[in-house]
């Protein structure tokens, strides 16, 4: 039968009903599965070096902030040398890493083991490497809760501010550019300054207190500044998926602007708001660590990273490893962070990827 003929023709085709053969199953075994788009941003991450590198430093360093001060023998309070009802032993102020006090030597020579001092103790003979992994653990914690605020708030406004347009649009862009010419350092200082004693006064007998005025201050001054980028970037992503089908749609079978932006528009805005989550944290850890190098960031006897740098600089000369040592912790972090994060714009953001 001719060719055009069997194509007209309404007689099945028993060869197409024959079974697959080993080749063809074999071959559409190799084939490539299908994947979601999170998937093929996973698998893209993956790929980048750096950017897993990066993650692994950062799961390294959050857990050894985590886990090394449930066992470590000494706390990132105490004073070694001071002992109630006794004299106060000097030896164990200023000691180098690995160096000893005299009772510890006497100790050592009396036959006991003695936990080194990695980094050594500081003027008040508190240990050295334990206040720098709990001024990590601070540091981290600051700026991950500091990057959930910004989220929420830039979240909450930009959502309202793309969705709802107009006059509504206008009167919150308008607030954004007003915080936007703002001097962020100088506002940031200013505001750390004001807050400091009001809260410690309101602060005072209550769960909060312990935590510090100082963090709460930071917090606050997160939630006043730094949201507008979070919330300008979200803007921009409703502004151009609230035409698409789907979101008419759901807008002409009688949804509501809260269900459409929390079932529609944010989670197919969420490449942009995890990565810019991501990039956020970085940025609250270094603002934490200079207002800390400032002496407005966390309370004493608590430390965190930046106000370790800054008790070092009165012994900067004879003990400079004490400013060294927070000073490279932070710009680890900052640097993984930052590193993790463009490798996370890389993988998921849809534009780069074509």
């Amino acid at each position: 039968m001719d060719s055009n003929l069997k194509k007209l023709s309404m007689q099945i085709n028993v060869d197409d009903l024959l079974p697959a053969s080993e080749q063809e199953k074999e071959y559409m075994v190799k084939m490539r599965p299908s994947t979601t788009a999170f998937q093929d941003g996973v698998r893209r991450l993956k790929k980048n070096k750096v950017a897993m590198a990066s993650f692994i430093i950062i799961i390294l360093i959050t857990l050894s902030s985590i886990l090394i001060p449930i066992f470590w023998p000494y706390k990132y309070e105490a004073m070694l040398g001071v002992t109630p009802g006794q004299p106060v032993d000097s030896s164990f102020n200023n000691l180098k890493p690995f160096q000893y006090s005299t009772s510890e030597k006497a100790r050592i020579e009396a036959g006991e083991s003695v936990f080194p001092h990695i980094f050594g103790t500081d003027s008040s003979g508190r240990d050295y490497f334990i206040r720098v992994v709990y001024g990590t653990r601070i540091s981290l914690a600051v700026g991950f809760f500091a990057s959930i605020i910004v989220l929420v708030i830039g979240l909450l406004v930009g959502s309202v501010a793309g969705y709802a347009g107009g006059m509504v649009d206008i009167i919150i862009m308008r607030i954004v550019d007003v915080i936007y010419s703002l001097p962020d350092m100088l506002m940031v200082i200013l505001l750390a300054s004001v807050l400091r004693e009001p809260l410690g006064k309101a602060m005072e007998g209550t769960v909060m207190e312990k935590i510090g005025s100082n963090i709460i201050s930071l917090f606050i001054i997160f939630a006043l500044l730094y949201w507008v980028s979070m919330s300008r970037l979200i803007r921009g992503q409703i502004l151009s998926l609230r035409e698409q089908e789907y979101v008419l749609a759901a807008q002409a079978s009688g949804a509501k602007a809260g269900w459409v932006i929390t079932k529609h528009l944010i989670p197919n805005s969420i490449s942009v708001i995890v990565i810019s989550t991501a990039l956020q944290i970085p940025n609250a850890i270094f603002t934490e660590s200079y207002l800390s190098f400032l002496g407005l960031g966390v309370n004493a006897p608590m430390p965190s990273l930046g106000s370790l740098a800054s008790d070092a600089l009165n012994g900067l000369k004879s003990y400079p490893y004490r400013l060294v040592i927070p000073a490279i912790v932070i710009s680890l972090i900052v640097l993984s962070l930052n590193l993790f994060g463009d490798g996370l714009r890389d993988a998921f953001d849809p534009k780069l990827n074509g």
